[in-house]
């Protein structure tokens, strides 16, 4: 009887570790990974900002000093329109700031881009500016003192650089000085934006992290605030695109729904459609249109999972890119365990699992991203090595 029940425990035993080895092992193929305890500096209020935003008469530019132990307050300036602001972003977790010069003026992005130039793209970076800084500077878009060493070529965000971290404010303004210094030397920074980005600027928050909630009040204000129409961070956020084509490459962070081939729509056309949207937050109207087809949460291009999640064919996945006569799609969005190519090459999806500012995980993650260098596609990693797709 003994036997039976030490035999029996045994064979529990070995299936349960056999089934714990099968799930870990498709939760690492997937990109799973589990995080510890948060560095404190994450939480660190002092210096956070600037949050700058738009009075009757110029612009109001905040930044919270003091501390917990000493009690907090608002560094306040007011500025008006005329001329470029001086100001600075901190990042806690080095003690470091960067300097930016912020230009009042901001206009809209176009949709489509035609020459010889290097593009490298990059996704998912979810509030994490020591990664997205150290993968840029290991390949050589930026120098180690933030300065642009790019020249003339394109570097693309494909979406959902906010929320699920502690460093939004660092990351947004970290983009906004790239994008300008990228200007000065007759490059191009390309910020697509993804779900994320949406939702904060729809005031969906339940991805955010509370930290965010608790500024916003030191700030006297509510937490939409941060990215409403009044927020020059805001305003810069809603004038972006969300699909742009780029020497023949489309860089959207869901993807294209197939049925958007048959929409009589250019893509700045359906760019605007969605930028008037990002305000709004969806819902299912009775009256079908292209508009709600385009920012549905579903089927809307920085929604859409159909690549990995329907049974599309090869033809289906084609008509949405000779819609508007692409080569190929690139996409965020959807986690892989590395940047990949699907499709017979016509699909390259980019979002992996990158290294988290504040927490250790294991297993230790590593970014990475796609360089285009005229016909060939290469798998770039976070030590600047390229492997060729």
């Amino acid at each position: 009887m003994k036997t039976g029940v030490t035999t029996y425990l045994k064979h529990f035993i070995v299936s349960i570790f056999v089934l714990f080895t099968a799930l870990v092992i498709f939760g690492l193929s997937i990109g799973a990974s589990a995080s510890f305890e948060t560095d404190k500096r994450a939480y660190k209020m002092a210096g956070e900002g600037p949050h700058i935003f738009y009075t009757d008469s110029g612009l109001e530019i905040c930044t919270i000093r003091g501390s917990r132990d000493d009690g907090f307050y608002i560094d306040q300036t007011f500025q008006d329109f005329n001329g470029p602001i001086e100001t600075e972003a901190y990042f806690a977790l080095e003690d470091l700031s960067f300097g930016l010069t912020i230009n009042p003026e901001i206009s809209i992005p176009t949709s489509t881009y035609n020459d010889t130039q290097k593009i490298l793209a990059i996704s998912d970076i979810e509030s994490n500016f020591k990664t997205f800084r150290d993968f840029l500077v290991s390949n050589n878009v930026i120098d180690s003192e933030l300065n642009w060493t790019f020249g003339k070529n394109h570097l693309v965000l494909v979406g959902d650089f906010v929320d699920r971290g502690y460093s939004v404010t660092q990351v947004l303004w970290f983009i906004y000085k790239l994008e300008q210094d990228a200007i000065k030397q007759g490059g191009n920074v390309h910020f697509i934006l993804g779900n994320h980005e949406i939702k904060n600027l729809q005031a969906n928050f339940y991805s955010a992290e509370r930290k965010y909630f608790h500024i916003a009040a030191m700030l006297g204000r509510q937490q939409h605030e941060l990215y409403g129409r009044n927020s020059f961070i805001g305003r810069w956020l809603a004038s972006k695109n969300t699909m742009e084509m780029i020497n023949g490459n489309i860089f959207v962070h869901g993807g294209i729904h197939p049925d958007i081939a048959d929409f009589d729509l250019s893509l700045k056309e359906i760019n605007q459609i969605v930028r008037d949207n990002y305000y709004t937050p969806f819902f299912t109207k009775k009256e079908k249109s292209n508009e709600q087809f385009l920012v549905s949460t579903n089927t809307g291009p920085s929604w859409y999972r159909g690549y990995f999640k329907d049974d599309l064919t090869q033809d289906e996945v084609e008509a949405g890119l000779n819609k508007f006569g692409a080569k190929t799609v690139v996409v965020g969005h959807t986690i892989h365990s590395k940047v990949k190519k699907f499709f017979e090459g016509r699909v390259f999806a980019i979002d992996v699992k990158h290294p988290a500012d504040y927490n250790a995980t294991f297993p230790i993650r590593s970014s990475e991203g796609l360089l285009i260098d005229g016909d060939n596609y290469y798998r770039v990693l976070d030590d600047g090595e390229k492997v060729l797709l």
